[in-house]
């Protein structure tokens, strides 16, 4: 088992039980004390678990709490991918599309660079430095993506949020809306710990035909302090196959299509986005 896997399953076992000793972690892995030890103090440091004496328990985080983009990309990097590559089938060349920060549009932008005649609205630096890295090492080309930037003031995670971001967003329209969240929740619906990010996020889905949110099973049940958006304005949920069966039939109800990427769509509310 690769340690990226046993430190996935090692953070799942602690937010479930709310805790875990050492030497239960060594049993259930068969690994032995000191690589256990060392996959707490990897995922101590990324700031998911904290260590106690003989184990761990999960991080309480207050609603106001947002990781940084550099934090939050160590956490969950297989699903990620896998969730990219699912939710980069649903683009269509010639597509007016946007994409909003976080670090799965972030990975989904590398799935996009070849897709031709793209236009790509976004308040993510880091996304649109995908697309402005691509063309720079491969010169312009043909069909290549047109990116729109939006202004504003930069988060923890690199969004651009605030006034001028809302204001060039309010003025556009775009086919597809990719949207990372901090956390989603039948209660709750979308939401994120940052007040105006929970703004921009809000005039990103008015300005969408349609929303796609791309979020890994660990977001489910997560809530921060701004809602920007309910599970009903939602069309599409793309996640990954660590979502629990309960919480499937829990979007299934709300959405209308689940996509668990890698696994075949079961649904009968499924259609085409």
């Amino acid at each position: 088992m690769l340690a990226e896997q046993r430190r996935t399953l090692i953070l799942d076992e602690v937010r479930r039980r709310g805790g875990v000793r050492v030497n239960e972690l060594t049993r259930k892995l068969g690994v032995s004390d000191m690589t256990v030890r060392r996959d707490l103090d990897a995922l101590a440091r990324q700031g998911v678990l904290e260590k106690v004496h003989g184990g761990a328990v999960p991080v309480v985080e207050a609603s106001t709490h947002e990781p940084g983009f550099e934090a939050k990309s160590g956490l969950e990097p297989t699903a990620k991918e896998d969730i990219a590559r699912a939710a980069a089938e649903l683009v269509s060349p010639g597509a007016a599309i946007a994409l909003s920060g976080g670090t799965t549009t972030f990975a989904l932008a590398h799935r996009l660079i070849d897709v031709p005649d793209l236009t790509v609205v976004t308040n993510s630096v880091r996304v649109a430095d995908v697309f402005h890295a691509a063309q720079r090492t491969s010169g312009t080309r043909q069909g290549a993506a047109t990116v729109v930037l939006t202004g504003g003031v930069r988060t923890p995670s690199d969004s651009l949020v605030g006034p001028v971001a809302d204001q060039a967003i309010a003025a556009l329209h775009f086919d597809l809306l990719f949207l990372g969240v901090h956390g989603i929740s039948v209660e709750a619906g979308l939401s994120t710990p940052n007040l105006a990010e929970a703004e921009t996020n809000r005039r990103l889905v008015q300005s969408a035909r349609r929303v796609v949110v791309v979020a890994d099973h660990t977001k489910w049940g997560t809530v921060g302090l701004s809602s920007f958006a309910s599970l009903e304005q939602v069309d599409t949920l793309v996640t990954d196959s660590g979502l629990p069966a309960g919480a499937r039939a829990e979007v299934s109800e709300h959405l209308r299509r689940l996509v668990v990427a890698g696994e075949p769509e079961a649904s009968s509310k499924a259609a085409d986005v």
